[in-house]
């Protein structure tokens, strides 16, 4: 039977090789990670799924007349439209919060570090707007709402994305 300074050799050899071995390993993945950091070609920008989306939700907005019934249509749940509309507009400010104040003025490149409350509130909010929109537009599509919905969402989400950057974006960090 082994006693205690064998395992404790036994330990040390282990724990060097080990050693030894991460330290051939992340060497071997940096040279590989550096090559393909080299040969890898930024992404088009604008791409089949972006094109997809972006004219499924200009399809679904003529095809459902989607804001005609938003603007006239009196099947509407207005108590629940309304409060989508105040939690969106709760998401969105957030979002301008963090992209206009935050990065362009304060120049805080990470914000969920420094505000680490921002990115759960505005999800919250949306996920309780999308829900309170369904509700509210469910007598409208029945059970296409959410798929309409969906649509639009994933059409601005696209839209935006395909946006090189924000013109008014300033070029100097204002510290105040």
């Amino acid at each position: 039977m082994l006693n205690d300074s064998d395992f404790a050799t036994l330990r040390n050899r282990f724990k060097r090789d080990a050693e030894f071995l991460m330290q051939t390993t992340t060497s071997a993945e940096e040279d590989d990670k550096s090559q393909e950091e080299k040969d890898v070609k930024p992404l088009p920008r604008i791409n089949k799924h972006s094109v997809f989306w972006i004219v499924a939700s200009v399809a679904v907005t003529y095809y459902a007349d989607f804001l005609r019934v938003i603007i006239d249509d009196h099947d509407i749940k207005s108590w629940w439209f309304n409060i989508g509309l105040v939690l969106l507009g709760i998401c969105l400010s957030l979002a301008m919060f963090c992209i206009v104040y935050l990065e362009w003025f304060k120049g805080i490149q990470h914000y969920e570090q420094e505000y680490p409350a921002i990115p759960p509130i505005t999800t919250a909010a949306f996920i309780a707007a999308s829900c309170s929109f369904n509700i509210a537009l469910w007598p409208v599509w029945s059970f296409f709402t959410p798929l309409i919905l969906f649509t639009q969402f994933m059409g601005v989400v696209m839209f935006i994305s395909l946006q090189n950057s924000f013109p008014l974006q300033p070029q100097c960090v204002i510290h105040g």
